[in-house]
């Protein structure tokens, strides 16, 4: 592997968390073993390992991306990584509300949705 994959894997788990990447990491075939690469290296090992902003505020442009072009698959998981992140719940809502204004009410109304469920289900399992 190269020093991008090992960096990419070590922020991602530090974003994502052990458990997530685990089981991410399980699902891995032969078929999706380029993509999982690719993702690991561009995406974790280069853009989220860069210091040249902060992991919140990469955290809130990511949600803010994600509901702005609505893809709301992912944002669940980049909700329960704000627990690693540093962006807090208000955080979330303004980047959302940022999305409401520049890229539609709709996307961001269902964004909020999927965030509030998701942080129900974080506060839940933090008081079990």
């Amino acid at each position: 592997m190269t020093n991008r994959f090992d960096t990419g894997m070590a922020v991602r788990r530090s974003v994502l968390g052990d458990a997530h990447v685990d089981r991410a990491e399980a699902a891995r075939s032969d078929l999706d073993t380029p993509f999982q690469t690719l993702i690991t290296e561009g995406a974790w090992g280069t853009v989220w390992a860069s210091d040249a902003i902060s992991r919140r505020e990469r955290s809130m442009l990511t949600l803010a991306l994600l509901a702005a072009t609505g893809n709301f698959e992912e944002i669940p998981m980049h909700i329960r990584a704000t627990a690693h992140t540093g962006a807090s719940q208000r955080d979330v809502m303004e980047a959302f509300q940022h999305v409401a204004i520049y890229a539609g009410v709709p996307r961001a109304n269902h964004a909020i949705k999927l965030a509030k469920a998701t942080f129900a289900e974080m506060e839940a399992a933090d008081n079990a």
